[in-house]
């Protein structure tokens, strides 16, 4: 059984602006039904969209199961207005919409939340990112609206401070994880958060010459390291690729091969533990 437990259906690889607007009118369906055979001749049975507000991910998880496939989406992730999201999902001003949405979702028929809580990573300055994330207080009631109501949630997260933050607030899962230290992985540890790092979006962008190699070169290496922290800790860890976003085309499975390269001869296991608690929890 292979599994992506991070990936976007409305994307492809290259420009976002271009795939989106594939699907703007209503979703591209003979598009999606080849991804999804591309998925099936790789032998993927899981997939875990990252949502957009367009319902390619909606339309991908209705054909999915004819292609063997179970096929898990937020339906739009939602962000807060004013920062890192809105170009593909939903926002919201207050708690009192956010909730709005959930419940929005919940009639909709979303299998889970998924919040964007901080920004990108810029890949010309490692260690920087494109802003920082919500406060603690806000992360915490963001997760706490969406349990509340029945779903599970996927965290679009970066930075140590935002992980943590998280992970204390008993989040599900953490998309992405860039800059973590030894508290944030602690707090993912204790509170069984799984980790799906997306190491694809960086060892994809080595050699390209798109950014900064030297900032490149170093990002991935800090990412390599709490890996390995990570999954030394007994953490867990699931492969998820990004795919869809720049340099990470649908169904190539880096992910596993890079995660399998890090972890060394423990990794299959860890995988699996993973990519178990994910489907258990979406």
């Amino acid at each position: 059984m292979r599994a992506d437990c991070h990936m976007h259906m409305i994307l492809d690889g290259q420009y976002w602006r271009s795939a989106i607007a594939r699907h703007a009118a209503s979703p591209d369906i003979p598009w999606i039904r080849n991804i999804l055979a591309g998925y099936q001749a790789q032998g993927f049975t899981y997939l875990r969209d990252g949502g957009d507000r367009w319902g390619a991910g909606k339309a991908a998880r209705e054909i999915a199961p004819e292609y063997g496939i179970r096929y898990r989406t937020p339906l739009a992730p939602l962000c807060k207005a004013g920062h890192y999201g809105s170009f593909i999902g939903e926002t919201w001003q207050d708690l009192h919409q956010f909730a709005a949405l959930v419940r929005q979702h919940r009639e909709n028929g979303a299998d889970f939340i998924k919040i964007m809580i901080s920004g990108l990573m810029n890949f010309d300055r490692c260690g920087v990112l494109t802003e920082e994330g919500l406060s603690a207080t806000k992360i915490r009631e963001l997760i706490h609206i969406s349990h509340e109501e029945g779903f599970s949630v996927m965290a679009h997260a970066n930075g140590a401070r935002t992980v943590e933050a998280a992970a204390a607030a008993g989040v599900d899962s953490i998309e992405h994880g860039a800059y973590q230290n030894a508290d944030s992985l602690a707090a993912m540890k204790e509170n069984g958060t799984v980790w799906v790092p997306t190491l694809s979006t960086v060892g994809n962008l080595r050699g390209k010459g798109r950014f900064s190699e030297a900032a490149v070169a170093a990002i991935w290496e800090t990412a390599v390291e709490n890996v390995c922290r990570f999954g030394a800790m007994g953490g867990l860890i699931a492969p998820g690729s990004d795919a869809g976003a720049w340099a990470v085309p649908h169904d190539a499975d880096t992910e596993h091969h890079l995660l399998i390269d890090i972890l060394g001869p423990t990794a299959e296991n860890i995988l699996s533990l993973g990519t178990n608690a994910i489907q258990q929890k979406f």
